[in-house]
């Protein structure tokens, strides 16, 4: 290895304090969440707790859990992402694996280009997707939040830039061997295409489970509302939610308030996203083709 100049570790040292600033700018909001969810009402309302609990209480969490509503939106949140993340990589690769295609093997390849970019670009406004989703029948139902949402447009434009750097080798070598169309995307492109399936996936499940606003559009009886739907009304309504749960409410306002109740329901909701992160990762690393052709 050769010898640094100054200049060099200045350099080093100067981006090391950086990105350690920036990933506490990014980690110290969710320490205080987390703080505030195990600490008593009356350390919270005095100002004192920031990134360690004070008054250790985990009556915020018994809360939660104990509230039916929660763990009903929970369920909701996971049979969409479910639902919402297998259909977008179907409908994203079936999309993206024509399109990458050139002119000369797919003829309609630019109509149905300029269309999807125009879909990407431009839309047809709220009403019009509103009155869309109640003539198909889907209001109040889970499919309402998945089957409009079916293809990402700007996802499906990364896969499709994905698939045209592959070396051609890998489909010439597949025809060759009398494979079709279907058998070379389902058997050979996709084993290839993992760290784009899975970086395009990942951001498939973040906006189906970050989004709210279409469970508030098109969902009609509160129990089908998704997970960050429901933590949305707790901004207005967590007190009635307190005075209806069935228990003491200043017995219950003494053990915890509203912002402990808050950050322990939106800790929790951060769960699933932040065990999904580590199995995802390690494909952002890993060469798009390492290993498929061999010389």
């Amino acid at each position: 290895m050769r010898m640094m100049t100054k200049g060099q570790k200045i350099f080093r040292v100067f981006n090391y304090i950086f990105i350690t600033l920036v990933c506490l700018t990014c980690f110290l909001p969710l320490i205080n969440t987390l703080a505030v969810s195990f600490s008593a009402p009356a350390q919270v309302t005095a100002g004192k707790v920031f990134f360690w609990p004070k008054g250790f209480t985990v009556k915020a969490y018994e809360f939660a859990m104990q509230s039916g509503k929660f763990v009903q939106a929970l369920m909701v949140s996971i049979r969409r992402c479910i639902l919402g993340v297998s259909l977008n990589l179907f409908m994203m690769t079936t999309t993206a694996y024509p399109l990458s295609k050139t002119k000369q093997q797919f003829r309609a390849r630019n109509f149905y280009m300029v269309f999807y970019v125009i879909t990407m670009l431009f839309g047809g406004g709220l009403v019009p997707y509103y009155i869309l989703v109640y003539r198909m029948g889907l209001l109040n139902s889970i499919w309402s939040l998945v089957l409009p949402l079916s293809v990402q447009v700007y996802s499906m434009v990364i896969l499709m830039n994905f698939i045209r750097g592959l070396p051609g080798e890998i489909e010439e070598a597949a025809m060759t061997d009398g494979a079709g169309q279907f058998r070379i995307l389902f058997s050979v492109i996709l084993p290839v295409l993992k760290p784009a399936l899975a970086t395009v996936g990942l951001f498939s499940f973040v906006f189906h489970w970050n989004d709210w606003f279409t469970g508030s559009l098109f969902m009609q009886n509160p129990k089908n509302y998704p997970l960050q739907t429901y933590l949305q009304t707790l901004l207005t309504s967590f007190s009635d939610m307190m005075r209806a749960s069935g228990s003491n409410y200043y017995e219950l306002l003494s053990r915890m308030n509203e912002r402990t109740g808050r950050a322990a329901q939106l800790f929790l909701a951060l769960i699933p996203t932040l065990m999904v992160y580590p199995f995802l990762q390690k494909y952002f690393t890993t060469g798009l083709v390492m290993g498929s052709v061999k010389g």
